[in-house]
């Protein structure tokens, strides 16, 4: 099961990034958009909205493993994601060892703005929780209250709720972080993340890798 986080502002991206997996999976998918509204008309999501959120899905990624029936392994991703190869490889990398797997960034920002003009809030972890591999009968999510006011987006996207042995690793280039890895230094990708703006938005349109994105269009 994959979930993808969907924002009204960028549905282009979303369509993009679901046309990507399908292209490259050796594996029938069944893909999700995580919808903010539909889950408030569910009563699902009921958190007040935070002024401080770049997209609708901050914090409603959170859900995937009530969404998932507390069960099996899932993905989530956002949806400024863009796979270049088959995601049949990554789901063959799940530990069950682990309540969740991410790749674990050392990233740090040089612009303080990014998409749609949004301020670039710089924090540790950054990035761990825009792909995570939810194993979602992992005990340690019965935990996770994601209407829980008292609980802010740096406990969320740190994964507070886990010990930080319940937390494994993916490699970096399953969540390519455009403008801060490099080939061939750092690898070369297997998914792209758009993390500061995608060629969707007329302001990133020649960014790095927008021919990639272009590509997808043209199918």
């Amino acid at each position: 099961m994959i979930y993808i986080g969907w924002d009204s502002k960028e549905d282009a991206a979303y369509q993009a990034c679901k046309k990507s997996l399908q292209l490259h999976s050796s594996i029938p998918l069944n893909i999700i958009p995580i919808k903010q509204q539909e889950l408030r008309q569910k009563n699902i999501y009921t958190r007040k909205i935070d002024p401080l959120s770049s997209t609708e899905f901050t914090f409603t990624r959170f859900l995937v493993p009530q969404l998932n029936n507390w069960t099996g392994w899932a993905l989530y991703i956002d949806c400024d994601f863009l796979f270049l190869d088959d995601v049949k490889k990554l789901f063959d990398q799940v530990d069950n060892r682990y309540a969740i797997m991410c790749a674990q960034h050392n990233y740090e920002p040089t612009s303080k703005i990014k998409m749609n003009g949004k301020y670039q809030y710089i924090y540790p972890r950054k990035n761990w929780s825009s792909a995570i591999l939810f194993n979602c009968g992992h005990p340690a999510h019965k935990k996770i209250d994601v209407n829980d006011q008292t609980k802010d987006g740096k406990w969320f996207h740190r994964f507070s709720w886990l010990d930080d042995s319940e937390i494994g690793k993916i490699s970096h280039e399953w969540n390519w972080l455009v403008n801060w890895y490099q080939e061939p230094k750092d690898g070369s990708p297997k998914a792209l993340h758009y993390t500061e703006g995608g060629p969707w938005f007329e302001e990133y349109k020649d960014c790095e890798y927008s021919e990639e994105y272009k590509k997808i269009l043209s199918y």
